[in-house]
C-alpha cells in the first residue's frame, strides 16, 4: 500500500449512503466522511436532513438528500435507487437508524410497544441491508457498517435489546454469506453518548410519577456501571471506530461487532 493511500482521505469519491444523518452520530459521520472525500447520500425521515445537507452543500461536498421512513421496505429501496441515480453506485452503507423508545421493565411493555421497538430499531438495518446488497454483489465490493449497541446486555429496554441482538446477527450472517462477493459487514456497539439534545424525539413519553422516573434512571445508571470508563462517550469516539471499519484500514475485518463502550462488552 503507498503511503499516499495511508495519509490521504480514506473515503475519496467513494459513495456512502448515512441513515440517520439529521443528528446525532449520523450527522457527527457526515460531516467527518465528507471532509474525507465521501459522496453522500444522508437519509432520515425528519424535514431537518435538508439543513444537514445544504450546510456540506455549501463546502463544495458531493452530497444529497434522501427523505425516507426506513421501518419500510419502499423507504429503503427508494434511498438505494436514488444513490444509483446520482453517483452510479454504492460503496457503503452506514446504518446508524435506531434508538429505545421506552424504558421500563418489559413486564411493563405492551404488545404495540415491543412491536414499536423492533420496528425501530430493527427493520431498518434489515431493510436497507437487503436494498443494498444486489448493488453491492453487482460492483464486486462494498461494505456494511450497522451500528447495533452495547445495551444487549442491559436493563428496562428489553425489546430494543432483542432488536440489536438481530442486528449483531444479521451482522455475523450477512458477512459469512457474502464474504464471496467481496463484501464486508460489520458492526459496532456503542454505549452511552454525550450529544447535543435531540432536535427530533425519538418518542420517549415523559415520566408520569416517581416510579417512572427510577425505571428510566436505572438505564442510565447501569450504563454507567457497566463501563470501565464510568462515563458516556462522545460523539467523536462513537465516529472513528465506524469510519475506521468503513475504510480500507479494515480491509481484512469482517462479521466482527467491535464494542465502543468503555470497556461494556454488551
Amino acid at each position: 500500500m503507498s503511503n499516499s493511500a495511508v495519509n490521504g482521505p480514506r473515503f475519496q469519491d467513494r459513495v456512502m449512503v448515512i441513515t440517520g444523518a439529521a443528528q446525532g452520530i449520523g450527522r457527527r459521520l457526515a460531516e467527518r466522511a465528507a471532509a474525507e472525500g465521501a459522496h453522500l447520500v444522508l437519509v432520515d425521515r425528519a424535514d431537518d436532513i435538508h439543513e444537514v445537507v445544504a450546510g456540506l452543500q455549501a463546502e463544495d461536498n458531493k452530497v444529497m438528500a434522501v427523505q425516507a421512513d426506513l421501518e419500510a421496505w419502499a423507504g429503503a429501496e427508494q434511498v438505494m435507487q436514488a444513490a444509483k441515480a446520482a453517483f452510479g453506485r454504492v460503496d457503503i452503507l452506514i446504518n446508524n437508524v435506531g434508538g429505545a423508545i421506552n424504558f421500563k421493565p418489559f413486564t411493563e411493555f405492551t404488545e404495540a410497544q415491543i412491536s414499536a421497538e423492533i420496528q425501530r430499531s430493527l427493520m431498518p438495518t434489515l431493510w436497507c441491508c437487503r436494498a443494498a446488497l444486489p448493488t453491492m454483489v453487482a460492483q464486486g465490493s462494498g461494505v456494511i457498517v450497522n451500528v447495533s449497541s452495547a445495551a444487549t446486555r442491559g436493563v428496562h429496554r428489553i425489546p430494543y435489546s432483542a432488536a440489536k441482538g438481530g442486528v449483531n446477527a444479521l451482522t455475523a450472517s450477512l458477512a459469512f454469506e457474502f464474504a464471496e462477493h467481496g463484501i464486508r459487514v460489520v458492526a459496532t456497539a456503542p454505549g452511552g453518548t454525550e450529544a447535543p439534545p435531540r432536535r427530533i424525539s425519538r418518542g420517549t413519553p415523559e415520566p408520569q410519577n416517581e416510579t417512572e422516573q427510577a425505571w428510566f434512571q436505572a438505564h442510565i445508571d447501569q450504563t454507567k456501571q457497566s463501563c470501565l470508563m464510568k462515563r458516556y462517550g462522545t460523539l467523536d469516539e462513537m465516529v472513528a471506530p465506524i469510519l475506521f471499519l468503513a475504510s480500507d484500514d479494515a480491509s481484512y475485518i469482517t462479521g466482527s461487532v467491535v464494542p465502543v463502550a468503555g470497556g461494556d462488552l454488551g
